[in-house]
């Protein structure tokens, strides 16, 4: 709700202004008229310009959306100055996103101000200001530094003069050589005790002592100078990248005063942010109690640096941001699985990367049960895998590395074939995984890499080479030799102590196998006389000093040796290669050799060959080969293959079988050897620690586990054992056993007539690791769900034939393939098959309408006259509402009418239909009728008439009296009521529903019965219906009874009227007589309309009492008595002598000879509650319930009977509980009795 108040201000002459408040707070709203023309409004702001606070130099903008009719004009203004000047104010506006642009480019200091913005129209002015601070760079004396937005009360002298060490790069001093980076010491003071020795070994800090020392120092500096404005710090998180792109690091921090400035840097230099700001703005910080919480979005590489979080000029928080140069070259795809099926989504990276962070629906996702997290082992490939998927685990999975991410959908779909109630079995295979070949991207990638990562080296090493290099030292020319003959070779003899050692040209490791023939490609060079001769790719020696180009003719080595690995008791050859023909010397381990039995030195020209005839273990060792001052030297290593022991080799080659779900393990023990390198193979592939695979590898065994086994797991296991003399391999299998999976489709049809279906199929592609043992085949008829089993086939067998089968119909099959491990998923027929062909009835007769009304129409039609030759099951009806086209099956091919005539009842009342209709056989429905005509559903018109009507109705005084009478009439009839030909009084309320009218008087009496007459009238006619309604109540007592003899033998019983039998004509008398004899009661009168009674058979000597009761609709009476009649009626009585006998009085007052009793009956059932009385006269009795008379309540049925009162209850309601209580009262005083009842749920 807007509020508005007139003012005077801010109006033109003329106009009225009005103050409006905005739904955006802080926006002032002038109205100039006070009555809007319709469709018109005046201006307002959607988006307000929100405060800013920035540093100086930087682009400052304040951003707002207005709206009106007619659309208004916006302009900018400042407190303290003009905005007129262009090159330091723009105003702009973007008519695609309606945004009113109002920028500042490099901000200076004193355009920090209060702005504001005005949009006006025809109709009114809307009005907002906003706060602009901008931030100094540098202090400057003479002048106040400004505020900020999230820092009101800071000061900004305090912020460029910090305490903390971390400068800008502009401002940062040089360092001397072996100063630490003060970068190093801040992040020591917020880091975990964990990370001390990362964070030493990246600044290349190795004296701990010394830096422990000094960091409890500065701890306790830092500490001081915190507790000048926080009470306490807590949950110091480091800065890491979220799921949404985003970074963020958060800290707890008690101020002391809430108005503490909060300031944030990155490598020094502060950070401009708003909290008002976070949509717009990549930096936010938020206070959310006492945790703030700096985030960044839109990552950029620029971003990595050290945030530090200051309270006025103290830091509070250190953090690294480092983003590794990182990008997805294939990123996570799709993925479409079942349930319980296992889900993979796959990526490949651009750098090796130890660790990527995988997110599922916003949540980080870890390894577990649930997730299965796998890394290649060059780190390029990385692979979640989701397991034993369900319905749940739908939804967007993301996978992060640096600021780099990507994400994908995981579907996952019911399976809709378990039954219902039941769990799906756990499925083996897996669904996803990148179409890409991974293994060949991830190669690429790497050889890539390693080129670039050698070409790297070489330019460092080309530059530092560069560095070294200084110019050699000038030699004054030496004189021309006199030529003379070169001298024949001469052997070449071992150098004195004084000369240099002789420096290794390359040493090539190979392994050898027997026979040997080692061929040793290589350099060699003198440590200062020969120049260096570099490797070539056929093994010759390449390079300045090749023979025939070498100055001088001394002898180099072009071919020298490398290091030899043979096995004992083969032969191995050392050969040495030079420029020149000369003779050396061979030394092993320092020791000259010479030739004997087992080794022989020749020489070959330029070849120097050393040949030991039969490796052994005292041949091993360090050989080198000496000419003049040129050496080369390489080491002979003797040693034999691996080998297992024939026991456990014996026992791995057995093959391993586990069932789906289980573990599956294999262990080779070996011999220890150094040098030896352990493989796992799975059909030729090398096996990967990691995921479900668990390789554990000890000194003298190796064992493999495969955790939660899947087919997929089966095939051959291969263990290699590789040492430089030799590989060794021990075969075994892994069978994992399963269901087989389904027969292979599609099921073909070999042959269909009226009698037989042959079908076939084709055996599954997986047998689940053993053989399937039969197939078994179930049918369905179309149309119905029950599958019924036909037999079993034997595995060699892949069809089958179903003789049990009508002309006509059409069936579904499904075949079950099985092995000891149970069945497997079933091959269904994709559509049904029919026996024989198809042969469809003809048309039946046209539908006839047989009667209409308005929720039914009544059609019978004649079958066709030609089914040809098959039977017809039933009928399918269709309808077709008038102007309209589409004709609508009433009734499903699987649900056929069984007889010619049907009641259709989905129609509309007042709508016109057509009908026509088609035989149903076993081959289908066959050809359709020709429509019915159009028939109207409606009610046919007839004049009224009334439905089992009731002529005479009784009613109790005081209830309510209700007359109902149902009728048909059509169109609608108008109905009246009259009482014994008059109007009815307008109390008595008149009901009227569609074909039925009721009469309801709330509360009858006795003048309420009258006949009542109901009338009912349409254009079709008229009728009418009388009905006695008679309220009544039970009659009282009849007056005094006399008996008269007139007759011997007869005595004439007469009585005073009931007072109610002049107000109901329906009113009888009942006698009943009782003598001293039988002494029962027996009614001799029934139906009396009269007030006298002759009693006949009056025998004398005996007594005989009469009772005389009136009676009506409601009831009987209480009886009236008569005198006594006989042996004693007419006695004189007797008086003694000397005695004067009293009359004995009866009379006494109530008392109960028989108390209520405590019921507890459940809701809805009877209750009977009696209770004895006696008194004389007879007493009053009333009935109460929680001290309310319920004598006259309808709900209660009282009785007494000769001082038996009874009170029943047809169903007892939740109302009827509390206490009960019967009061007797006549004139010599009271009696009463109390119960409780308890009606239970």
């Amino acid at each position: 709700m807007q509020r508005s108040s007139k003012v005077t201000d801010g109006a033109a002459n003329g106009q009225v202004g009005i103050k409006k408040r905005s739904r955006v707070p802080g926006v002032m709203i002038t109205q100039f008229i006070e009555t809007l023309p319709e469709g018109k409004s005046h201006p307002d702001f959607t988006r307000k310009p929100i405060a800013l606070t920035i540093q100086e130099g930087k682009f400052a903008f304040f951003k707002a959306i207005v709206t009106g009719d007619p659309k208004p004009t916006v302009t900018w203004s400042r407190n303290n100055g003009y905005v007129s000047d262009t090159s330091r104010y723009q105003t702009k506006y973007d008519p695609n996103s309606n945004e009113h642009t109002f920028e500042m480019p490099n901000v200076a200091p004193e355009q920090a101000d209060t702005y504001k913005c005005f949009a006006v129209n025809d109709y009114g002015q809307a009005t907002v200001t906003v706060l602009l601070n901008v931030i100094e760079v540098g202090f400057k004396k003479n002048k106040p530094p400004q505020q900020a937005a999230e820092a009101t009360d800071g000061n900004f002298k305090n912020v460029l003069k910090r305490k903390s060490k971390i400068r800008p790069k502009s401002e940062q001093p040089a360092r001397k050589h072996g100063e630490i980076d003060p970068k190093f010491w801040e992040l020591l003071l917020s880091a975990e005790k964990k990370d001390y020795e990362r964070i030493c070994a990246e600044f290349g800090v190795t004296d701990f002592r010394w830096m422990l020392k000094k960091l409890n120092e500065m701890k306790k500096e830092r500490e001081e100078e915190q507790a000048q404005f926080v009470k306490s710090l807590s949950n110091l998180r480091p800065i890491s990248v979220n799921a949404d792109g985003s970074a963020s690091f958060e800290i707890d921090i008690d101020l002391l005063e809430q108005s503490s400035s909060v300031y944030l840097y990155k490598d020094g230099e502060m950070v401009p942010y708003t909290k008002d700001l976070g949509d717009i703005l990549r930096h936010s910080l938020r206070q959310v109690g006492k945790k703030y919480i700096f985030s960044m979005r839109d990552l950029m590489p620029e971003d990595a640096g050290m945030y530090q979080l200051d309270v006025e000029d103290v830091t509070m928080f250190s953090t690294d941001f480092k983003i590794p140069m990182v990008d997805f070259l294939v990123k996570i795809e799709e993925v479409k699985a079942k349930e319980r099926e296992d889900a993979v989504f796959e990526c490949v990276l651009s750098n090796p990367f130890s660790r990527i962070l995988w997110f599922g629906k916003n949540l980080p996702l870890e390894q577990g049960d649930k997730y299965d997290i796998e890394v290649s082992e060059d780190k390029l490939i990385h692979r979640l895998v989701v397991k034993d998927c369900m319905v749940v685990d739908k939804g967007i999975y993301a996978a992060c590395a640096g600021i780099k991410s990507c994400n994908a959908w995981l579907v996952v779909e019911a399976d809709k074939d378990v039954q219902k109630g039941k769990k799906a079995a756990r499925k083996t295979t897996r669904a996803g995984g990148s179409e890409m070949d991974l293994q060949k991207v991830a190669q690429e990638q790497h050889v890539k890499l390693e080129k670039e990562r050698k070409e790297k080296q070489e330019e460092i090493k080309a530059t530092k080479e560069a560095a070294a290099a200084t110019p050699p030292p000038e030699i004054p020319p030496a004189p021309e030799p006199t030529p003379t003959p070169a001298p024949a070779p001469a052997p070449a003899t071992l150098k004195t102590p004084n000369n240099p050692e002789p420096r290794i040209i390359n040493e090539i490791a190979a392994v050898v196998s027997a026979p040997l023939v080692v061929e040793e490609v290589g350099t060699g060079q003198s440590d200062k006389t020969s120049p260096t001769a570099s490797e070539s790719p056929s093994g010759e020696a390449t390079g300045s000093n090749q023979p025939g180009t070498h100055s001088g003719g001394e002898p180099v080595i072009t071919c020298g040796l490398s290091d030899v690995h043979t096995l004992c008791g083969k032969p191995a050859e050392l050969i040495v290669k030079m420029n020149v023909e000369c003779d050396g010397i061979w030394f092993k381990d320092g020791q000259q050799i010479n030739s004997n039995a087992g080794v022989t030195m020749t020489k070959d020209g330029i070849s120097n060959t050393l040949t030991i005839q039969s490796c052994t273990d005292d041949d091993s060792g360090l050989y080198r080969f000496v000419s003049g001052e040129q050496s080369t030297q390489g080491r002979v290593n003797i040693g034999d293959v691996p080998e297992f022991d024939q026991d456990s080799l014996h026992k791995f080659s057995k093959p391993v079988i586990v069932r789906v779900g289980q573990n599956a393990a294999f262990k080779m023990p070996f011999t220890p050897q150094e040098s030896l390198m352990v493989i796992w193979f799975k059909n030729g592939t090398e096996i990967k620690d990691g995921g479900g695979v668990k390789i554990v590898r000890e000194p003298n065994h190796s064992r493999l586990l495969f955790r939660d086994c899947l087919r997929t797991d089966a095939g051959e296991i291969k263990i290699q054992l590789k040492n430089p003399f030799g590989v060794v391999e021990a075969i075994s299998q892994l069978i994992v056993l399963d269901r087989p999976s389904p027969p292979e489709g599609p099921v073909g049809t070999v042959e269909t007539t009226s009698s037989l279906i042959e079908i076939k199929w084709n055996p599954p592609k997986d047998d689940g690791g053993s053989t399937v043992t039969n197939y078994i085949v179930e049918r369905q008829q179309a149309g119905q769900c029950l599958w019924t089993k036909l037999g079993d086939v034997s595995s060699d067998k892949t069809s089958f034939s179903d003789k049990n089968v009508t002309h006509g119909r059409k069936y579904n099959y499904q075949i079950y393939a099985e092995n000891p491990e149970g069945l497997s998923d079933a091959l269904e027929t994709a559509d049904s098959i029919m026996a024989g062909i198809m042969i469809l009835s003809g048309p039946p007769g046209t539908p006839k309408v047989v009667s209409t009304s308005k929720t039914c129409i009544n059609l019978t039609w004649t079958p066709p006259e030609d089914d040809r030759g098959v039977p017809i099951i039933g009928y399918q009806i269709e309808k077709r509402k008038k102007d309209t086209n589409q004709w609508i099956a009433l009734n499903g091919l699987s649900d056929p009418i069984e007889d010619v005539n049907c009641a259709v009842k989905d129609i509309t009342e007042g709508a016109e239909y057509e009908f026509r209709v088609a035989a149903i056989n076993e081959s289908g429905s066959g050809d359709l009728s020709p429509p019915s005509a159009m028939v109207c559903a409606k009610n046919p018109n007839m004049r009224p008439s009334f439905k089992d009507p009731e002529d005479f109705i009784v009613v109790r005084a005081g209830n309510m009296a209700r007359v109902k009478v149902c009728y048909m009439a059509e169109p609608t009839a108008q109905i009246t009521w009259l009482k014994d030909d008059e109007p009815i009084s307008p109390w008595i309320n008149i009901i009227n529903t569609e074909g039925m009218s009721q009469l309801a008087i709330p509360s009858a009496k006795r003048s309420d019965s009258a006949i009542y007459t109901i009338n009912a009238k349409n254009s079709e006619g008229e009728a009418s219906l009388d009905i006695e309604v008679r309220v009544t109540d039970e009659p009282k007592t009849p007056g005094p009874v006399e008996l008269e003899q007139t007759v011997h033998g007869k005595v004439v019983v007469s009585w005073a009227p009931s007072p109610d039998q002049e107000l109901d004509d329906r009113l009888y008398y009942v006698v009943s007589q009782h003598n001293s004899n039988t002494r029962v009661w027996k009614t001799v009168a029934d139906r009396l309309f009269t007030n006298k009674y002759t009693a006949n058979n009056i025998l004398p000597g005996i007594e005989y009492h009469f009772r005389i009761y009136a009676k009506n609709d409601m009831g009987l009476s209480d009886a009236s008595q008569s005198p006594t009649w006989g042996t004693n009626s007419n006695r004189v009585p007797i008086t003694a002598n000397r005695v004067n006998l009293t009359e004995v009085g009866f009379e006494r007052p109530p008392s109960i000879l028989v108390p209520l009793k405590v019921h507890a009956p459940p809701k809805g059932y009877q209750l009977y509650m009696t209770c004895a009385v006696r008194g004389c006269p007879t007493p009053t009795v009333s009935w109460y319930l929680n001290d309310v008379c319920i004598n006259s309540d309808s709900n209660y049925y009282i009785t007494n009977s000769f001082g038996v009162c009874s009170m029943f209850i047809f169903r007892v309601r939740p109302q009827d509980s509390g206490e009960y209580k019967v009061v007797a009262v006549n004139s010599f005083g009271k009696a009463e009795c109390f119960t409780k009842l308890a009606v239970r749920d």
